[in-house]
């Protein structure tokens, strides 16, 4: 089966599960902790369809399953008995008796379209069966994808105790990684996938990769990231003075 073809249909019958899931429990971000395992089995269906594991293959789907467990455990802890996140909550509300069909197009089936055009790189990856694992930019990709991984997991373990202590209620998460970038945690999950475009470019096919980083570093920067949850802090003196002096996705030194 064409390797792309197979990825799509996991993706497919993966976010129908989901969608059923997220009906049951009246819950649609659901489908944010299943983000992660989405891409650990699109990892491993490709790895395993055409040929034996090579170093490169065997790679990749540590990296995916180490990013994919994290951030899924991760979601579903924070969101563990909270109610639904706002974002789909109002989804929710604007849509009314629409809700189960719209969800299934605009929630489920758009995240898994996203999906299959973000996992390109490891598609790409696991459907070539060449043997040189020496390239120089392995190293660099695995280099970059350490410091991405490290800075999205530490930005998410320091806000998520920020917020356990009730201590902070109505204050601004601005000490730790918060300091130097408004989104840290968003800027290593860009990194990271980044990261696995350079791990792909010795398998050939570097333009349909390059796809990936491009379209998730959109998203996070002007569609569902950093725009829409900034939203929420509109007329927040507190937080329009944070935004002043922090940039907003690379982390760098606070403006005096």
């Amino acid at each position: 089966m064409n390797p792309y073809l197979l990825a799509a249909a996991t993706i497919f019958v993966f976010m129908v599960l989901m969608f059923i899931i997220a009906t049951l429990l009246k819950k649609n971000s659901v489908v944010d902790a299943g983000w992660g395992i989405g891409f650990i089995l699109v990892a491993a269906v490709t790895m395993l369809q055409n040929h034996p594991a090579l170093p490169k293959h065997r790679l990749i789907m540590f990296l995916i399953v180490l990013w994919g467990c994290r951030l899924a455990s991760y979601i579903a802890i924070r969101s563990w008995g909270m109610p639904e996140d706002f974002r789909y909550a109002d989804m929710r509300r604007r849509w009314g008796k629409d809700v189960i069909w719209r969800a299934f197009l605009q929630i489920f089936m758009l995240q898994g379209a996203i999906m299959f055009i973000i996992a390109l790189p490891i598609i790409v990856i696991n459907s070539t069966p060449r043997t040189d694992f020496s390239d120089w930019l392995y190293g660099l990709g695995v280099g970059i994808w350490v410091i991405g991984f490290f800075c999205e997991s530490l930005a998410d373990h320091q806000m998520f105790f920020f917020k356990e202590d009730p201590h902070h209620e109505g204050k601004i998460m601005d000490k730790g990684l918060w300091r130097y970038s408004r989104h840290p945690n968003y800027f290593g999950e860009t990194l990271q996938w980044w990261a696995i475009f350079i791990i792909a470019i010795p398998s050939g096919m570097w333009y349909v990769s390059i796809i990936s980083p491009i379209v998730i570093t959109f998203l996070l920067l002007k569609v569902s990231g950093v725009t829409m949850l900034e939203k929420k802090y509109d007329g927040n003196d507190k937080y329009a003075e944070y935004k002043r002096k922090t940039n907003a996705f690379i982390p760098w030194f606070p403006k005096q």
